[in-house]
């Protein structure tokens, strides 16, 4: 199945940027998804998460930051990246209006968009999916700083956390889910950030996309009835 292109305006400021809808036959769902800091809309873990979804009857629309469409590798400031987090969801409740919307993203991405949901023009999503919630920087101490405004987000949420992610200690973010009345932690045994599993523990990269893909299938289906 391809994924065909459309475009939308991030920001009056920033102009419009490039986006990929891969909607599978009978889709229940739509997910709006933002990739991570350090690559774009088009990095390998963001292909294999949209079709491993696709396999799932879950549709998803990839889109890109202003600054990775721009080439570059520093991220827009946080408000030029929450607001094009909430042109995304626009765009994509127009690009598909019979399905209902999800958003959520990787890294930075799912915490741009749990930021976007949690401010006072929130969004419009039956739920935020988070993928490797970075609850901290990398190198810094661990702390739940960033994670103070997942308290005002009104929808349900689900975490996606490897065991061995250096920028989410494990104990803080059971302790973060468990303060959240509508969140859902999905533990992935052996992962890192970037959900890569070493060799040790008898699995591929590629299943751990499919445990991944399933599990927020799964989450959505039963929000929506399916």
């Amino acid at each position: 199945m391809d994924a065909h292109e459309i475009r939308f305006v991030a920001t009056p400021a920033h102009g419009e940027v490039r986006a990929l809808m891969l909607h599978p036959v009978g889709a229940c769902a739509l997910l709006v998804l933002a990739h991570g800091a350090g690559a774009g809309m088009e990095h390998a873990f963001m292909n294999q998460a949209a079709e491993g979804l696709a396999t799932h009857g879950v549709a998803t629309l990839r889109y890109q930051f202003p600054y990775a469409g721009a080439g570059s590798r520093r991220p827009d400031p946080p408000a030029v990246l929450e607001a094009t987090v909430r042109s995304a969801v626009a765009a994509g409740a127009a690009a598909a209006p019979d399905l209902p919307l999800f958003a959520g993203g990787k890294s930075m991405g799912g915490r741009m968009t749990s930021r976007a949901a949690a401010a006072d023009a929130g969004l419009i999503a039956l739920g935020i999916v988070l993928v490797g919630f970075p609850l901290h920087g990398a190198g810094r101490p661990p702390g739940r700083e960033r994670a103070a405004h997942l308290a005002k987000v009104p929808m349900p949420m689900l975490f996606l956390q490897g065991t061995r992610d250096a920028l989410a200690d494990l104990e803080l973010m059971h302790g973060v889910c468990a303060d959240l009345p509508q969140a859902a932690l999905h533990v992935v045994r052996g992962a890192d950030h970037g959900f890569h599993v070493p060799k040790r523990y008898d699995r591929t990269d590629a299943m751990v996309v499919e445990e991944l893909t399933s599990v927020i299938a799964c989450w959505i289906k039963e929000l929506v009835g399916r």
